[in-house]
């Protein structure tokens, strides 16, 4: 694991590559605080920061061909590689090193862009091919690793990170009211222009080539659920298929001399990847509010480390600390992201990197096998949508009409719509009019709901929990539960491994028919029963709590009130905000008559973010 950033071009304004290049590499050296490395022609500087995890001897990069024709360096980890090289090594490519990044370079000689097809593995790349003046680029299938650019005066400026791309001159940061729109609705950010205007972000699959200072990018994979055969599998053969693809994932992610820990809640996900991990270290964190009332999964974790013969450690954060890392943690997470699990992902990774440098997680089963509760939804729905549409609209239509919430309101109204109109996220905030009402000077922006529709348009043949499930593959799952992954490991220089976010884990999840996905009682269905081969029954289903954050309850104390009404009250709030609205978000939760943690905190968090990075925010210094 690594970072990388760098410049292609002309790089009009730039008196000295090297101290840029520095500079630029400077600002991500908590990813890879163990070596450095550098490579400047007269049309490219590449920069690379190690995070050495095994001892064996890592291959030096920016890493160059013998002729130093082609340089090429990568953020990630290439599970494949031994295969790759074998096969170059018979077409007569000779090694230098036993690296997994020599076979992008050995590999892009051989196959060019094929080399995308033949990769198993989590990545961010770049190649520079000096002899033909062109450079080619990818991010990985899921988009578990990042990668950002901008393009400034004939240089194209990447890097693993934007707060990297910053420093090149003439880089200052601009706000992108857009995004800030967006953000409100769904807590993190949806567009490919990132908070950064001009700064933007290479999508999961897609790649990208350069030539002659044009960039033109396509996507070379995409998650289309598969059409499901109306000869599927039994369900006990779908259940030894998943144990053996799960089993065969973990055992590619682990490395011989690399001792690899497991971040472990009470979930099936995490529960399941440590009992097949066979290195022994587990860890867990959780929280306790004022009155000694414990939000966390701690007890549950223990019980399954003892199950599973793990050596285990926790940690209880106390509401100070949490507060006071929020300022940090948005300076690593370049853009505002307002999920609470990822202050409590920080500390976690902060306690697995005091013992070892690499950690697995669960992300990607949720996805992949139908696990968010909201899945349930359709079937739910679906016996009011076999009315007609025009009498289930107005139904909706008078419902909506009254002034006051009564059970059955919110059913009615999105019983009226199809997924495609009322499905755009695992969370949604603040609707385009509450948005707009709570902005001073809202740009109306398009719905999310409109944003997405281009992605619906590609699976009309899937049913609607696999539709639900395609747009959390292109969003969410890389919007929040990997952009969080990756920055709060990265943060304390942890790498970190998710065997589960696997090409092979997905070919075969893709095909599951919905009863194997979800039913009437639970999620994950064909899942939970292949967990159940290595795991107790009161863990295989158990339902999915995350990591519990007692923000709803830290809001109506005293003292986590007055600092965000402060803060709503101040000059940055003002910029932006109609304040008296947001003060009365705060009053309201206060008092019981509405629960409005989500959308305190989604506000809270881009203020604090706004100060770290047009502020200077003092917490920093």
């Amino acid at each position: 694991m690594s970072g990388l950033c760098g410049f292609i071009g002309r790089a009009q304004g730039v008196n000295n590559k090297e101290q840029v290049l520095q500079a630029m590499a400077d600002k991500i050296l908590h990813r890879g605080p163990d070596a450095e490395g550098y490579y400047i022609d007269e049309n490219a500087a590449i920069g690379f920061r190690l995070l050495s995890v095994s001892k064996m001897v890592e291959a030096h990069q920016p890493m160059a061909s013998r002729d130093n024709g082609i340089v090429v360096t990568m953020d990630g980890v290439i599970y494949n590689y031994c295969e790759i090289r074998s096969e170059l090594i018979d077409r007569g490519y000779e090694f230098a090193t036993n690296s997994d990044s020599e076979i992008l370079l050995h590999g892009w000689q051989e196959y060019g862009e094929g080399l995308l097809g033949k990769l198993r593995g989590m990545f961010a790349f770049i190649i520079w091919d000096a002899n033909t003046q062109l450079a080619f680029g990818a991010r990985d299938f899921f988009g578990v690793k990042p990668f950002y650019f901008a393009q400034k005066e004939g240089s194209f400026v990447f890097a693993s990170e934007i707060k990297s791309i910053l420093e090149y001159p003439g880089i200052k940061p601009e706000l992108n009211l857009e995004a800030l729109e967006q953000y409100l609705s769904l807590q993190y950010s949806i567009l490919p222009e990132t908070f950064f205007k001009g700064v933007f972000r290479l999508g999961p699959g897609e790649c990208f080539t350069i030539k002659e200072g044009e960039m033109t990018i396509r996507r070379y994979f995409d998650p289309v659920p598969a059409a499901v055969l109306a000869d599927t599998v039994s369900f006990e053969q779908t259940v030894e298929q998943i144990k053996q693809v799960v089993s065969e994932s973990v055992l590619a992610h682990q490395s011989p001399d690399v001792e690899i820990a497991s971040l472990l809640s009470s979930g099936v996900d995490s529960s399941y990847i440590a009992a097949l991990n066979p290195h022994k270290r587990a860890y867990t964190i959780g929280f306790e509010t004022a009155d000694g009332v414990k939000y966390n999964e701690i007890s549950y974790a223990q019980q399954t480390a003892d199950e599973l013969g793990k050596t285990h450690r926790s940690q209880i954060i106390a509401p100070d600390e949490y507060w006071d890392a929020v300022p940090r943690i948005m300076y690593y997470m370049d853009e505002p992201l307002a999920d609470p699990s990822a202050v409590a992902l920080y500390f976690l990774d902060r306690l697995v990197a005091e013992d070892v440098k690499v950690v697995f997680s669960g992300e990607g089963a949720d996805e992949f096998f139908g696990g968010y509760p909201i899945y349930h939804e359709p079937m739910g729905l679906a016996g009011f949508q076999k009315l007609p549409r025009g009498l289930r609209k107005a139904f909706a239509a008078v419902t909506r009409a009254v002034p006051f919430k009564f059970k059955g309101k919110s059913f009615l109204d999105r019983a009226s719509k199809t997924v495609e109109e009322r499905y755009v996220s695992n969370a949604f905030h603040f609707s385009v009019a509450e948005r707009e009402a709570l902005l001073k000077a809202p740009m109306h922006a398009p719905s999310p709901h409109i944003l997405v529709q281009p992605y619906y348009a590609r699976v009309t043949h899937a049913d609607d929990t696999g539709k639900m499930q395609y747009i959390d593959y292109n969003f969410w799952q890389p919007g929040n539960i990997l952009l969080k992954g990756d920055r709060m490991a990265m943060a304390n220089s942890l790498e970190c491994r998710v065997p589960l976010l696997d090409l092979r884990v997905f070919a075969l999840a893709n095909t599951l028919p919905l009863e194997y996905r979800v039913n009437n009682e639970t999620t994950k269905v064909a899942f939970r029963a292949a967990a159940l081969s290595v795991l107790p029954e009161s863990i295989a289903t158990k339902p999915k709590l995350g990591f519990p954050t007692p923000i709803r309850v830290w809001l109506k104390e005293d003292r986590w009130y007055q600092r965000v009404r402060e803060l709503f009250e101040g000059s940055t709030a003002e910029r932006f905000f109609n304040t008296g609205l947001l003060v009365r978000l705060l009053d309201d939760h206060r008092s019981g008559k509405a629960d409005n943690s989500r959308k305190i905190w989604v506000v809270y968090v881009f203020i604090i973010w706004y100060q770290v990075y047009f502020e200077n925010d003092k917490h920093l210094s």
